[in-house]
Formats: C-alpha cells, structure tokens, sequence
C-alpha cells in the first residue's frame, strides 16, 4: 500500500508543484498590492479589499466554466483524440470572449456591490475606478484561463507556470510604481487604481506571449490548433462546456463570493474591521494554492485515466490526492498559527489593524484543512465530469449556513452572539461551519462514485451530470 501511496504522490507532485509556483504566483498579485496600500494608505487598503472582492466574485465565477475546457481535454488527451483536444481549445476562446462581455459589463457598473458594502463617498469613487481598470483586463484574463486550462490538462503545467511568474515579476515593479507614483517625473500617486492598471498591463502581456507559445512550440503541433484559423462557433461542442461549465462557474462563484461578500458586509464595520479581514483573507488565499495545486494535478490525473478507461488507476489517485492535500493543509494551517502574530506584522504595523486581525487568524487551521477537504472531493468529482450536485451542496453549505450564518452571529441579529463572535469573527466562524458541512458531503459524494465505478469495471467513461 506504501509503495502505492508513494507512487500516486510521485505523479501527483509532478504536476503539482508547478500548478502551485504559477498560482501562488497569482495570488501574490493581490498580497503585492496589500502589503503595499498598507503602507501607502488605510483608505487605500480597504477599498482594495472591497474592490477586489467585487472583481473576484465576478471573474472567479466566469473562470470556472471556461475551466470546464480541462475536464473534457483531460479526458480527450487520456483516450489519444489530440485533434478533438484542440478543437475544444477553439470553442474555449469563443466562451471565453462572450463571458468577457457580460463580466466587463458587472465592474463597470457594480450597483450591487456598493449598495451592499454601504461605502461611503471617497470609498465609492475608488472601488468605481478601481473596478472600471479591471474590466479592461478582464478579456485577456479570461482567455489566459481557457490556455491555462487546456496546458494542465495535457500535463503541461509548466507552460502555464513560466508566464505567471513572468506575470509577477513584472507585476511588484508597475504597483510600486503606479501606487506611489514618481512626482518628478509628472506621475502622481494613483494608489489603489495604480493595482488595477499594472493588472491590465500584466494580464495582457502574459496574454500575447500565451498565443505566441501556442503558434511556435511543436508540442501542440498534434492537436492542429493552428491551420485553419479561429473555428468558427461549434454548437455541440459549446453545449458540452457549457453543460460542464454552468454549474462548475457556478459552484466556484458560490464558494468565492460567500467569502468574498464577508469583506463586503465587514466593510460596515468600518475601514479598521476590513483592512484587518483583508490581512486574514489574503493569507488564507495565499496558504489555499498548495491544496488547490494538488487538488488540480489530482484532477488531471483522474481525467486522463478515465479517459483511457483505466478505472482503477482513477479511483487510486482520486483516494490518494485527497488524503496528501488534507494531510499537508494541516501541517501549514497549523504552522501560521503559531506564528500569526509575526506573519501579520509583516503587513503592517498599525496597531488597530493588527488587533482587527489576530483573532481572525485563530479560524486559521480549522478553515484551512476543511477548505483543502472540499477542494479535493469537487475537483475529483469534475474529473468524472460531475458538477451539478456539488453546485447544490456549495449552495446550501457556504451561502445558506456561511454567508447567512455569518450575518447572523457578525451583527447580533438574535442578540445572543457572544461578544468574541460579533463583528468580522462572527462570519469566519460561520464560514469555517459551512466549510465543514461542504467537505463532509462532498467526500461522501466522492466515495459514492468510486463505489459506482468500481462496480462498473470498464464501462464507458461518466457523462456530464
């Protein structure tokens, strides 16, 4: 069983550890321009915490139905049918462009958001500028998704990697430049808008050097993405994504927004409750990529296995990736922990603000393990080309029990929430519960289907549910 489990983890980590260099690359786009509007400005800060809640609840939810393109090449890639592959690709890109629209059009005019954060008038004219940069990058973002989407899939991770650590080093020098301007040279201080224009710029550049891997690296040259130009719009093969894509986008959208919205409702508090949340929900983010590496490297594994009907081998990987992400979750939840003082000092050194945020941290290890449990059991699941009902379960757990419950104990609405649980405690308490029910009935799902397929032996591959 050993030399099983150290065989999964071998190949798992194979693909894992460039899935987590290039994430983590991403993730430290956001941690760049915290640590940096924490020193440039309080007010800064938390409209950036406001703002990039909005921009991530808009583009996480549209991300995760171009995703859909990685389960259905994975499989494609795992049965040898390399053209097939690439013709997905092209109707990815045709998804892509018209979700762009629609997700520009949300952060040109984010009514919803302001409305419910109730910011005040110097805070709303930043978020609405903030958010108006972001819809220009929002196309080139997308599209990058359906390349990085269609790369794991095939196992090329590192494709994906090399451009978003590209990405990083070009995005820390234009925020430091932009946030805090060079009055010398004519520049003013642009702030939080600065983080939003070295966005752009970035996204659009990594964008332009994707299409130029694609075209010039004979790895793809089997899957004939080339040749014919764009293809035009395939209805069946968009139905396929889009009956995979639908519920995944909207599963991704219920788990990133009922954490995403708690900045929003915090903002209420006032700026020193939701700069401290940001400190706290940045870490979180930060600390997630390695379980979501893992989860998304087990993911393709188990796809290109179906795909070549080995069941077996499947079923193993999905068992054994699920038991390494929850295993090194609580190794590195538990390891903040105790260092989250020095950690949050790191971001800054208003004393209010830390204040605000060290209670938070102490959800840290709990919320962390259950979020790495229920990121595994759905990416295993969507590898089966299973989404729908991990939709409902994502629905019912993070906004009925998280969201809501966390509404609930954050403003004393039955006036019995203890003291330690009002305020910005009271909602990571909440979404810690409904992170946990989403986990518990997730493996339960996952353990379901594996009996299901052992069952079927060698039968045809899963459909979409």
């Amino acid at each position: 069983m050993s030399g099983r489990f150290s065989d999964s983890v071998g190949r798992i980590a194979a693909l894992a550890w460039p899935l987590f260099v290039g994430q983590l690359s991403v993730v430290a786009f956001s941690t760049v321009d915290t640590v940096l509007l924490g020193r440039h400005s309080a007010a800064d800060l938390a409209a950036l915490s406001v703002g990039a809640s909005a921009y991530i609840t808009v583009f996480i939810g549209l991300m995760g139905v171009v995703l859909a393109l990685g389960p259905i090449v994975g499989q494609l890639f795992g049965a040898r049918q390399l053209v097939q592959a690439g013709r997905q690709l092209h109707q990815a890109v045709w998804l892509a462009l018209a979700l762009a629209v629609v997700g520009s059009a949300l952060l040109l005019f984010p009514v919803p958001f302001i409305r419910l954060a109730r910011l005040s008038g110097e805070q709303e004219t930043l978020v609405r500028s903030y958010l108006s940069v972001l819809a220009l990058s929002l196309p080139a973002s997308l599209l990058f998704s359906a390349y990085r989407g269609f790369n794991n899939a095939v196992s090329r991770p590192k494709a994906v990697m090399a451009l978003q650590v590209g990405g990083l080093a070009l995005k820390v020098p234009l925020s430091a430049l932009l946030i805090s301007g060079v009055p010398a040279l004519g520049l003013p201080p642009q702030g939080v808008v600065g983080c939003a224009a070295a966005t752009a710029l970035v996204m659009w550049s990594q964008l332009a050097v994707a299409l130029l891997v694609l075209r010039r690296d004979p790895f793809y040259a089997p899957f004939e993405i080339w040749g014919h130009g764009l293809r035009p719009p395939d209805r069946q093969a968009l139905l396929a994504q889009l009956r995979l894509g639908l519920p995944m986008g909207l599963s991704i959208l219920i788990e990133v927004s009922g954490f995403a919205l708690m900045a929003v409702f915090i903002a209420r508090l006032g700026t020193t409750a939701v700069a401290g949340h940001q400190i706290a929900a940045n870490l979180v983010a930060v600390m997630f990529m390695l379980p979501m590496a893992l989860a998304t490297a087990t993911s393709t594994l188990v796809a290109q296995r179906v795909g070549a009907r080995d069941r077996h081998d499947a079923r193993r990987l999905a068992r054994h990736g699920i038991g390494l992400g929850i295993g090194v979750a609580a190794v590195f939840g538990s390891a903040l922990f105790l260092g989250r003082e020095a950690v949050v000092r790191l971001y800054t050194q208003d004393a209010a603000v830390i204040a605000a945020a060290l209670p938070l941290l102490a959800w840290v290890t709990l919320f962390h393990v259950v979020d790495a449990a229920q990121t595994l059991g759905a990416f295993v699941l969507r590898a089966y080309r299973i989404a729908t009902a991990p939709m409902f379960i994502f629905a019912a757990s993070l906004w009925g029990l998280g969201l809501g419950g966390g509404y609930w104990l954050a403003f004393d609405v039955s006036g019995l929430t203890p003291a330690a649980l009002r305020g910005a405690p009271g909602y990571w308490a909440a979404s810690t519960a409904g992170l946990t029910l989403a986990a518990v009935l997730l493996l339960a799902l996952v353990a379901r289907v594996m009996r299901e397929q052992k069952a079927q032996g060698s039968a045809a591959p899963a459909a979409p549910t």
